[in-house]
């Protein structure tokens, strides 16, 4: 008799999950000193959960992670920004502490 054994299923990410993501990127961006790299939603999300509906997740992370002078390259007109096509370039020559939040 062969048991079935349950497999423990992962959760979605977080937006946690996603801003150290994001801030990875920009570091390592930042380490190699490129001016600023272009991040888009869905493909943030294939990237990280490859066939999970986590959209809302991704953008907000994504939104929460810009900084004065970071700018949208796709901002969806909807007033949460969620969408799979926001795009946003963060600029990384510049990650000091001090730099503002972007203000939304």
């Amino acid at each position: 008799m062969v048991e079935a054994r349950k497999t423990k299923s992962v959760g979605k990410k977080t937006i946690k999950d996603y801003i150290d993501v994001i801030n990875w990127k920009k570091w390592e961006a930042h380490h190699l000193n490129w001016l600023y790299i272009e991040i888009n939603a869905n493909d943030l999300l294939t990237e990280l959960e490859a066939g999970v509906s986590n959209i809302t997740v991704a953008s907000k992370a994504m939104l929460e992670c810009m900084l004065e002078g970071d700018l949208f390259l796709f901002e969806p007109k909807t007033k949460s920004r969620v969408s799979k096509k926001l795009t946003i370039r963060y600029y990384c020559d510049n990650l000091s502490e001090s730099r503002k939040k972007y203000e939304l």
